[in-house]
């Protein structure tokens, strides 16, 4: 690799404010402000407004929604097309 033009690639804490969840990765971002990590080590901290953590799909709360009932809606009001 060419020296000089990547961007640092250092451990970042992701943190979800919503869970109070946080993990430690690799990653490019930037940013001011930083956090004591579990390690006793202090590192750059960004925060996120969805993680694994808080997203309705991985946490089961997710909601179906009920697409047959919809399906039926449509078909009253235009009619049924090709169906002859």
């Amino acid at each position: 690799m060419k020296p000089g033009i990547h961007p640092a690639y250092r451990p970042v804490v992701f943190r979800d404010k919503a869970a109070g969840f946080a993990f430690l990765t690799r990653s490019t971002l930037t940013t001011d402000r930083t956090v004591e990590w579990e390690d006793g080590h202090t590192y750059p901290v960004y925060d996120v407004e969805v993680s694994s953590a808080s997203h309705p799909f991985y946490t089961g709360t997710a909601r179906v929604m009920d697409t047959a009932g919809r399906v039926e809606r449509f078909e009253r009001r235009f009619g049924r097309r090709g169906a002859r």
